[in-house]
């Protein structure tokens, strides 16, 4: 999809740059983020309203310190510096960084000695979240101090001729107070950036480009029944009616009546036709003796191949096929030999292109999820189905820990249905960003009736969070959890004990395979 206004973050590995496009595209402006090593390319073939050089956790002084080109000064356009991408611009302008200064996490106050610009409308004195071990000692000649801490004499610069601004804190994160207002300002005052981007404009122009595309051919949609895949089925049924044909697969690893309420849903509300294909047997036959989680995942990706191109087979004028990919997961395989280390491996219908001859279609590989969330809202999709935890493509086989078998999951979606139901009855859903029940490989001695048991142990798991990539473990009612105990206890036979996980990622991950 082509963007005549957008902004270009050029990363240089911080754990935040995400997040800067993401405050980007709230404040209506569409940003694209990209490597440093491949930024110039992007830049040079169509020129950004603006530049905003990321942080990073290396020094500048490191010899395998990330860099860009210098012709990144030089494209007559704004260029903010942060953090890291501060300290970058100022070493290009023969300023200096000292390795050797007092380091500074956490928040500061800030002091601004210029409120034009970058900074109007932001209070003299204002908290900013600070995370560097270098600073700068000598700004480059023709800058100027526009702001400091107490610990940080230099801590934000700007060449106003040039409107190249850099600030060593970071704007992007929440625990920056006014940090939206500079961005904003940096977009609207300084990049003369027009806006409009929303989930309105986005639907409008992804239609636009489907039907170009398509033209009277058809698209195959694998619908798992997620967010992703049924706000893409819709938004392509919007664009192109009967030419789409969906297909769910039941892999045997879903939650409690998910097919059934897939079917039903598209079906019967969204009236958009539907091929069901129940190949639980086949999953989990595959899936018998196997514990390890990476195989798991493997065997799930791959039977899903087998099946998804055996029951295409009926569809055989389609010519194209639709996956809900999204903007992290293209920015990680951008990104692979890039900046950004990756952390954890993705379920995905990668390899069906190639195999299928079909000709991909991807309408939000450029939206966060959040955004794909806002783009459902805006096509009336449901809340109930718009606002549902994640869950994983390998489904309950992850949740399962150790071997997989019809018994096991079928106790362990039971635990599941009760865990969800009372966090809903409590209000705390909303709240939660993920809840899910693992069911240990664990089994403990209990009492009930006067009896001994030996059952089954189950791990209860929610967490806070804004995109998964970090999470704090959710505070949840004491009195909750004591029912969620009792019930699961007293109404699924094989589980004797419930513990509650409060791990936060990291050091954990959210998923426990």
């Amino acid at each position: 999809m082509y963007h005549p206004e957008w902004i270009c973050i050029v990363d240089f590995g911080s754990q935040y740059t995400q997040l800067i496009a993401r405050r980007v595209r709230e404040l209506g402006v569409y940003c694209e983020i990209h490597p440093f090593h491949l930024a110039m390319d992007a830049i040079e073939t169509n020129p950004p309203k603006g530049i905003i050089l990321s942080g990073g956790p290396s020094s500048v002084y490191e010899d395998d310190a990330p860099r860009i080109s210098g012709d990144v000064f030089e494209q007559g356009v704004p260029v903010l510096g942060i953090c890291y991408g501060l300290q970058l611009m100022a070493l290009y302008h023969d300023g200096a960084v000292d390795p050797a200064a007092r380091r500074e996490y956490g928040k500061a106050q800030l002091r601004i000695d210029s409120q034009e610009d970058l900074f109007h409308g932001v209070a003299a004195n204002s908290v900013v979240w600070m995370s560097h071990g270098d600073s700068l000692s000598r700004i480059p000649s023709q800058f100027e101090v526009i702001a400091h801490t107490e610990n940080a004499p230099i801590c934000a610069i700007r060449d106003a001729e040039k409107k190249h601004y850099g600030v060593q804190f970071h704007p992007e994160v929440v625990h920056t107070d006014e940090g939206k207002t500079i961005l904003s300002n940096f977009l609207y005052a300084i990049c003369d950036a027009e806006g409009g981007w929303n989930p309105r404009s986005f639907i409008e122009q992804a239609i636009e480009d489907i039907r170009a595309q398509v033209g009277d051919g058809h698209v195959i949609c694998a619908l798992s029944g997620g967010v992703d895949s049924t706000v893409a089925a819709v938004l392509l049924h919007e664009a192109i009616g009967d030419q789409l044909y969906c297909i769910h697969i039941d892999n045997g690893v879903m939650r409690k009546d998910e097919s059934t309420q897939v079917v039903k849903t598209f079906r019967d509300e969204f009236h958009i036709p539907l091929k069901f294909v129940d190949a639980s047997t086949l999953f989990l036959d595959k899936l018998a003796g196997v514990t390890d989680p990476e195989k798991k995942r493997k065997i799930i990706g791959n039977t899903f191949i087998e099946v998804f191109e055996k029951e295409a087979i009926d569809f055989r004028d389609a010519a194209f096929l639709a996956q809900g990919t999204l903007y992290p997961d293209v920015i990680e395989s951008v990104h692979f030999k890039g900046p950004s280390a990756t952390i954890k491996s993705h379920h995905n219908v990668g390899g069906l292109p190639e195999r299928m001859n079909l000709t991909l279609i991807e309408p939000f590989r450029e939206l966060f999820k959040d955004e794909v969330r806002n783009v459902g809202r805006e096509l009336g999709i449901p809340a109930s189905l718009i606002d549902r935890h994640p869950f994983p493509g390998p489904g309950l086989a992850i949740r399962v820990l150790g071997e997989v078998d019809r018994a096991r999951l079928d106790l362990l979606r039971e635990v599941d249905d009760i865990y969800l139901d009372e966090i809903r009855k409590a209000g705390e859903y909303d709240r939660i960003w993920q809840a899910f029940a693992v069911l240990l490989p664990v089994k403990s001695v209990g009492v009930m009736g006067d009896a001994r048991t030996y059952e089954y142990t189950v791990a209860l798991r929610a967490v806070t969070s804004l995109d998964g990539m970090t999470a704090d473990w959710a505070r949840i009612p004491y009195d909750l959890l004591e029912r969620l105990s009792n019930r699961i206890i007293n109404e699924v036979r094989g589980v004797n004990r419930v513990v509650y996980d409060i791990s936060s990622k990291p050091p954990s991950t959210i998923e426990w395979e």
